[in-house]
């Protein structure tokens, strides 16, 4: 018998707020996180506004020593070692470095890119001779696992640390990676998340894609419209998500408050095969994902409440619509709710899987499905697959049991988790 794997802490750091609490509030309101940045047109980027979380000197220090922030340029790093100490404290764990190390309780914590900023500084300083002055830290900044390796050392533990990376859709697959090694008896616990860089080191390769708004400079609060029938592009954003995965009967002999359960989910490819590319999904392996995902969480896809998809804000949106009416073999009135947070945050990459995880637990926990911002006409190729009151602009109040969350990347991946409102 597979154990029973349920989340007992989240923590989150988004464009729109840092914090559960925050961000349970600002997702409810509609609140956006994406803003215009000069360093952007100053280097003729066609687009100028990006979704980058608000975080204060004060705020890093309660989370870094003065001598770890000295020379720390890594943006992804810090977001993720402060959403996933957050989590393990949110889970009443203890943080101690007098103990041993904690071997039931291991880190998978993805990310796409990492350290471009320190990147940057070490090619100018090699480049000039001065290769001492590169510090310290230089490697373990721009080393992919650098997030997970900053996090085991703070936090103690002892079981499997690594870091994923699939692209958009790394979040959502380290969960899923995260709950198997418990189901499996391999961990008790296991802080899972994903984490991204912002700036123009970053997002520059999708501007040059031209795939992002270039027409909301002067009103980026608008730019992000997914579903919508004028939705131009991704609005690229950065940040980080992290959820404590816990084996159920160790939750509750130690008496952890339990957010949801995960019931099970699938990872898969397409292998840019049909018409999947290196940039576009194969709809094939996109439905055969979703249905293997409800199979591991033995349920009926009508048993599905709400979904929290992908649905970036591109021409791709409506495709995803089509694979989840295909997948779920529902239309119409009978199809699920489904949002995007992509409205309010713009598309945070690596970490938007994570992020979007810690909206999507929110909703099951809390009882509401928040509003899709921007989505005032919804797309007509959307609207002849599904109800139009099934894309809710405005947060409504709802009774929801099993939700669905989904996340697909570049290099044709996909990533969906089930997750169920927590019951004994």
């Amino acid at each position: 018998m597979k154990k029973r794997v349920v989340i007992t802490g989240m923590g989150v750091v988004a464009p729109n707020a840092v914090g559960v609490t925050n961000f349970s509030r600002a997702i409810k309101e509609g609140k956006s996180g994406i803003r215009f940045f000069q360093e952007l047109a100053d280097l003729k980027f066609s687009c100028q506004i990006g979704g980058k979380p608000e975080i204060s000197e004060e705020l890093l220090s309660e989370y870094f020593t003065k001598l770890q922030l000295r020379g720390l340029k890594a943006s992804g790093i810090k977001y993720g070692v402060i959403a996933g100490v957050d989590a393990w404290k949110d889970a009443g764990l203890p943080i101690s470095e007098d103990a041993a190390p904690d071997y039931e309780s291991g880190i998978i914590f993805g990310t796409g890119i990492l350290g471009v900023d320190k990147f940057r500084e070490a090619i100018h300083l090699i480049d000039e001779g001065k290769t001492r002055r590169l510090g310290s830290t230089s490697v373990i900044q721009t080393m992919a696992s650098g997030i997970s390796a900053y996090l085991g050392g703070i936090l103690g533990c002892g079981n499997q640390v690594t870091t994923n990376s699939s692209a958009c859709s790394t979040g959502t697959e380290a969960l899923i990676l995260g709950a198997e090694r418990i189901q499996q008896g391999k961990a008790k616990r296991m802080l899972v998340g994903s984490c991204g860089d912002h700036g123009p080191y970053v997002w520059g390769g999708f501007d040059a894609m031209r795939i992002l708004p270039s027409k909301f400079n002067d009103n980026p609060e608008n730019a992000s419209r997914p579903m919508s029938a004028n939705a131009t592009g991704f609005v690229p954003g950065s940040g980080a998500g992290a959820l404590l995965l816990e084996d159920y009967e160790t939750a509750k002999a130690r008496g952890a408050k339990i957010y949801a359960e995960v019931l099970g989910g699938t990872i898969n490819s397409g292998g840019q095969r049909l018409e999947g590319s290196m940039t576009a999904a194969n709809n094939e392996a996109v439905q055969r994902c979703i249905k293997s995902a409800i199979e591991e969480a033995k349920i009926y896809s009508k048993e599905i409440d709400t979904v929290n998809g992908h649905l970036t804000a591109t021409t791709r949106d409506a495709v995803e619509i089509e694979n989840w009416t295909e997948a779920l073999q529902r239309q119409g009135k009978d199809f699920p709710y489904i949002n995007s947070l992509k409205g309010m945050t713009g598309h945070c990459l690596s970490a938007s899987g994570s992020i979007e995880l810690v909206a999507s637990v929110l909703q099951l926990k809390e009882q509401f499905i928040f509003g899709n911002v921007n989505c005032e006409e919804i797309h007509p190729e959307i609207k002849e697959l599904i109800s139009e009151e099934k894309v809710v602009r405005k947060t409504t109040p709802a009774e929801l049991n099993i939700l669905a969350k989904a996340s697909f990347g570049f290099g044709d991946v996909n990533a969906v988790v089930i997750l169920k409102r927590f019951s004994e």
